[in-house]
C-alpha cells in the first residue's frame, strides 16, 4: 500500500504534462479554425453526398489559417531544404576547411560561418527565389492557382538552377541506383534523384576548393617543421610558429575576399 502511494506522486507530473499538451492542442486547433474565412457550402443532392468544406476563403484565396499552417510547416522543413537544395552546404564546407587550414578549429565559431553561409546563399539564389515568388507564391495567395499547381510551377526555377550545377555523372549515378531510365529532358528529372545528385556535386566542388586552399598553408607548415628540425627544436610544436605566418599571409592576400569571390564565381556571380 505504501509503495503504491509512493509511486503515484511520480506519475502526477506526467499526467499534468499530458493534460497541458491536450489543452495546447485544442487551443491550436481553435486558433487555426477561427483564423481565416473558411466556409462550408451545401451541395444539391445531384452534385454530391451532402456538405463539402472549402479551405479557401469566400473570394477563392487561401484563408489566413491555411497560410499560417503552411508557414509553420515550411519553417519546420526549412533547415533540410536549405541544406539539400541551395548553395549553403558548399559554402559552409569551404569556410570550415579554410578555418581548419589556418589551424583555428574554433575561430570563427560555427554560428558565424553558418550566418555568413546563409546570407551568401540568399545572395546567390535571390533571382531564383524572386522568380518562384512571382510565378507561384503570389498567384497562390491571390487565389489564381491551387496548391498543387503552385508547387508544380514553383519547383521549375529551382529545378533548372540545381540542374545547372549538377554533374551529369552524378545524375546518371543516382538514376542508375534508382533503377530508372534516362530522362528525356530536364523537366522529366525526378526530384528524388536530382537532390542527392546535386548534393554530391556540391560536396565535390567544395572539396576541390578546399584542397586549393590547403596547399599554401601546408607549405608553410612543412617549411616551419623543417626549420625547427634543423635547429634541434623537436619538442616545440610547429603549429605555434606557423600559425602567425598563416594568419599574416591570409591577411596580406585578402583571404576572405578571395574565397567569397571564388564561391560567387562558381555560381556565375549571382543566380
Amino acid at each position: 500500500m505504501t509503495a503504491a502511494r509512493a509511486v503515484e506522486p511520480r506519475r502526477a507530473p506526467w499526467r499534468l504534462l499530458a493534460v497541458a499538451a491536450a489543452v495546447l492542442l485544442v487551443v491550436a486547433v481553435l486558433v487555426l479554425c477561427s483564423g481565416g474565412p473558411a466556409h462550408a457550402e451545401v451541395l444539391p443532392d445531384d452534385q454530391g453526398e451532402g456538405v463539402s468544406i472549402d479551405i479557401n476563403g469566400v473570394d477563392g484565396s487561401p484563408s489566413g489559417s491555411i497560410l499560417t499552417l503552411l508557414g509553420i510547416t515550411l519553417l519546420s522543413v526549412a533547415p533540410a531544404l536549405l541544406l539539400m537544395m541551395s548553395s549553403f552546404t558548399k559554402i559552409f564546407v569551404v569556410l570550415a576547411m579554410t578555418r581548419n587550414a589556418l589551424s583555428l578549429p574554433t575561430i570563427p565559431p560555427n554560428q558565424v560561418l553558418a550566418g555568413l553561409s546563409l546570407f551568401l546563399s540568399l545572395f546567390i539564389m535571390w533571382p531564383v527565389l524572386t522568380e518562384i515568388n512571382t510565378l507561384a507564391v503570389q498567384p497562390y495567395i491571390d487565389g489564381a492557382l491551387t496548391f498543387t499547381q503552385a508547387v508544380d510551377i514553383g519547383q521549375g526555377p529551382l529545378r533548372e538552377w540545381m540542374l545547372h550545377y549538377t554533374r551529369e555523372e552524378d545524375l546518371a549515378l543516382m538514376t542508375r541506383m534508382a533503377g530508372q531510365d534516362n530522362p528525356d529532358d530536364a523537366a522529366s528529372v525526378p526530384m528524388y534523384t536530382l537532390i542527392p545528385a546535386f548534393m554530391i556535386s556540391e560536396l565535390r566542388a567544395a572539396f576541390i576548393i578546399g584542397f586549393v586552399i590547403f596547399v599554401p598553408f601546408l607549405v608553410i607548415d612543412l617549411v616551419v617543421a623543417a626549420a625547427l628540425m634543423s635547429m634541434g627544436m623537436m619538442m616545440l610544436p610547429p603549429v605555434m610558429i606557423s600559425l602567425p605566418f598563416k594568419i599574416l599571409l591570409f591577411i596580406l592576400v585578402d583571404g576572405w575576399g578571395l574565397i567569397i569571390k571564388a564561391l560567387l564565381e562558381s555560381y556565375g556571380g549571382v543566380g
